[in-house]
């Protein structure tokens, strides 16, 4: 039998990541009091193949029962079951922004703010997230990405090492985004803005790329950047980072920085050590 522990941060996708799992195959149930754990570990260990795959959810809302689960793991190690902990995790603003958007009401903020529930439930979690084989943050995922990043886990079996890089471009008359790592200013490079043909589309359009690549100096930053992050991913990977957003910015976030985008995504997501997605968050203004 596989267990999967599936715990995290209240808003982070846990509901979401059991019912994925639930699509592969798996048997889940959701905050399971702790208490039953091993003894319905026993049970299923005794059902033979009939519950060959198994997920429990188990968050802050257990209370004081959760650090018995240090019990819990103790009785799994000994009793030799296979078992992983995924841990699911959000930054702060993301998180409180989700709260509001489904009027939802964080479990532990006893009707205060919601970052007060966040900040508690962070405490009451640090040592699981610090035990948990893998940690998926969800900032930046929707949710069919998070599904896939599950499916390579635990379906694909490919080799997953805690970090989702999101590619994204924008518009620097739009602002830097807020939660950007690395950030590359493309507006060096020719703007299809001034072409007639080609101020309505974007650098999605072969067209465009063509123009914004016309001369050496777009291949010979893309080749640098690449080498950049030849060098700096591995690195990220060993620090034990979730998540990396690297930005591409021009003028409005149509044509150039679309185009770097889309060329950076390409190369990286041939690697399968990590999730990545691409966002244009300024295409369409």
């Amino acid at each position: 039998m596989k267990l999967v522990i599936v715990s995290g941060i209240s808003g982070a996708g846990k509901t979401v990541a059991l019912k994925s799992m639930e699509d592969m195959g798996f048997y889940c149930i959701d905050n399971i009091p702790v208490f039953l754990v091993d003894k319905f570990t026993e049970l299923l260990n005794e059902t033979g193949e009939r519950y060959s795959k198994v997920a429990l959810g188990i968050d802050a809302r257990s209370g004081s029962d959760l650090y018995a689960l240090e019990n819990v793991f103790k009785y799994m190690d000994k009793s030799k079951v296979d078992y992983d902990i995924l841990f699911l995790d959000a930054d702060d603003k993301k998180l409180i922004k989700r709260f509001k958007e489904t009027r939802r009401t964080h479990p532990l903020a006893q009707g205060g703010r919601i970052a007060d529930g966040i900040r508690i439930e962070r405490e009451r979690l640090d040592w699981l997230k610090k035990r948990a084989d893998y940690v998926i943050d969800t900032s930046s995922m929707l949710t069919k990405d998070l599904k896939v990043q599950l499916e390579n886990i635990f379906i694909n079996d490919s080799t997953y090492k805690n970090l989702y890089i999101t590619v994204m471009s924008f518009g620097f008359k739009y602002g830097i985004p807020d939660d950007a790592d690395l950030v590359f200013d493309v507006r060096f490079l020719p703007n299809p803005f001034y072409d007639d043909e080609l101020r309505e589309k974007t650098g999605i359009d072969k067209a465009v790329k063509d123009y914004v690549m016309r001369d050496s100096f777009g291949d010979e930053f893309l080749k640098k950047l690449f080498d950049m992050m030849d060098f700096l991913v591995p690195r990220y990977i060993s620090e034990g980072k979730n998540q990396l957003v690297i930005a591409m910015g021009c003028t409005g976030g149509k044509h150039r920085s679309v185009t770097m985008a889309e060329a950076l995504y390409d190369y990286l997501k041939k690697d399968s050590a990590y999730g990545i997605n691409i966002f244009h968050r300024d295409i369409k203004k």
